[in-house]
């Protein structure tokens, strides 16, 4: 019993999974926000434009059957806002704090052109494997 308890707080305490809650939780948190502003701020700012200031209420019948994409829209309109928002301020930013500390070197070429049959060969060949020319500069 007290091997398993142990690893258990091995298991919690290690950085992932930490990192991992506290990133559900604040993505729960932002969710909510984002649906707060879409709810009270962008629904009714479209709905002053085009005239209809409640889009849950938004419907169509097939027959005796009702369609409510009101609310759907709703759903839309957050989700497309919440993947605006993380891309601006999270995937740009980590882009090119990214781009700016990756320091990849290009190797030093370990193969060069021959000149007269325009073949691969290593750099310090002397002469050419494929059509047995002598090389300069060897």
């Amino acid at each position: 019993m007290r091997s398993l308890l142990g690893e258990f707080k091995t298991f919690v305490l290690r950085g992932n999974v930490v990192d991992l809650a506290v990133g559900i939780v604040i993505g729960a948190a932002f969710g909510a926000v984002v649906q707060g502003m879409v709810r009270d701020l962008l629904t009714p700012l479209i709905a002053a434009i085009f005239g209809s200031p409640d889009f849950s209420a938004l419907a169509f019948r097939v027959h005796q059957s009702v369609f409510r994409y009101g609310d759907f829209l709703n759903l839309v309109i957050a989700l497309l806002t919440i993947a605006v928002t993380v891309f601006v301020f999270v995937v740009k930013p980590v882009n090119v704090l990214m781009a700016r500390f990756s320091h990849q070197e290009t190797p030093e070429p370990t193969t060069r052109k021959c000149p007269f049959c325009l073949m691969d060969i290593p750099v310090k060949a002397r002469r050419c494997a494929f059509c047995t020319a002598e090389l300069d500069g060897a």
